[in-house]
């Protein structure tokens, strides 16, 4: 079962697919999305990772919550349910 991750303190060059790739080392990755403005398409410096396991996902917390990327320290952690706007 899928199991969606948060990824947070991204810095503004980091991308998607360098996330995918990155977290990929760890288990499979089934899709991932670093969230960008709308208008000014530049990154909002968090995205969403979903694994394709409860172990990949905990592996992927355990390796990379903390890991220095871009001179940034990433925050990995599981995705909250989302609130009604």
């Amino acid at each position: 079962m899928p199991v969606k991750l948060f990824v947070g303190n991204l810095s503004e060059e980091t991308t998607s697919t360098e996330i995918s790739d990155l977290f990929s080392a760890v288990g499979v990755v089934q899709s991932c999305q670093v969230v960008a403005d709308r208008e000014t398409g530049r990154s909002k410096g968090f995205g969403f990772v979903e694994m394709d396991s409860r172990e990949a996902a905990n592996a992927v917390k355990e390796k990379f919550n903390g890991h220095s990327l871009h001179g940034k320290i990433l925050k990995v952690d599981e995705a909250k349910p989302r609130v009604g706007k």
